[in-house]
């Protein structure tokens, strides 16, 4: 189990992390930060379950989290600067700061753009970030993400738009989720300090999962087929289409496949 007094001796981290908020069982992390958020509290706070009841990913899908087996985590980030179009460097940071603390436990995984960890094509971790404007100010963010870390939490195949894994599956033994869980907001707060930066760019795009190969993009103005080239400032993803051209989709109500995957 994890023990709110131990995480609480190792926090804040970079700022983030405290007030901490630790829930043995909650119906969504994301849900309760929002709640907090709205009554003022401030920048850094972090709520932790040990399951959810109604966790869920983007699009209103249903992220699985049975008790004492995965990570669940929630915190309120109030940015200065952020605009509709680059809220999903949010996102980014978040699987980033996922990714990192991954490779610390010999994991090599990627970043299905725009939000979720990969490891060996299976899905291992999800991020999803939610805000609140005033106008076009943003009042806060809300960063979620969530971790398979043993072998229980991984739903099955039926129950999900693609195959699942957990760390302790790829690394063969158990690991600490107290040490998981800090390393993750340790990578928050580092990229956090680096948001939007060309180096907060290129890391993404070195962990980028399915470079060059050709993948189908399901978004508000339909479905666009290319291969995948890269990331362009701001997070948005470069596909080449068939002709040559070079197409840029901005991080938003989208869905990706690669094509020899289908398109669930």
């Amino acid at each position: 189990m994890l023990n709110a007094e131990r995480l609480r001796a190792s926090l804040p981290i970079c700022g983030l992390g405290e007030p901490l908020y630790f829930y043995p069982n909650i119906g969504s992390t994301n849900d309760q930060a929002t709640d907090f958020a709205r009554q003022g509290s401030p920048h850094g706070t972090l709520v932790v379950a040990e399951e959810q009841t109604s966790g869920r990913g983007r699009a209103g899908r249903y992220w699985f989290t049975p008790p004492a087996s995965a990570l669940a985590l929630s915190l309120v980030l109030r940015p200065q600067g952020l605009t509709l179009e680059t809220l999903g460097e949010l996102t980014a940071l978040g699987a980033l700061a996922v990714v990192e603390a991954l490779e610390n436990v010999g994991i090599e995984a990627l970043i299905k753009w725009p939000n979720d960890v990969l490891i060996h094509g299976r899905k291992v971790a999800g991020v999803l970030t939610e805000a609140s404007w005033l106008g076009d100010e943003l009042e806060f963010a809300i960063l979620g993400v969530g971790v398979n870390v043993r072998p229980k939490s991984v739903p099955p195949d039926e129950k999900v738009d693609m195959p699942a894994t957990c760390v302790e599956a790829t690394v063969g033994e158990r690991v600490d989720r107290h040490e998981l869980l800090l390393n993750v907001i340790q990578g928050v707060g580092k990229w956090y300090l680096h948001l939007g930066s060309p180096q907060m760019l290129i890391a993404w795009n070195q962990r980028l999962a399915y470079r060059g190969r050709i993948v189908k993009v399901h978004h508000m103005q339909g479905a666009i087929l290319g291969r995948v080239k890269g990331l362009a400032i701001g997070g948005r993803l470069r596909l080449q289409s068939e002709d040559g051209e070079m197409i840029e989709i901005a991080v938003g109500d989208v869905h990706l496949r690669p094509v020899d995957m289908g398109s669930k």
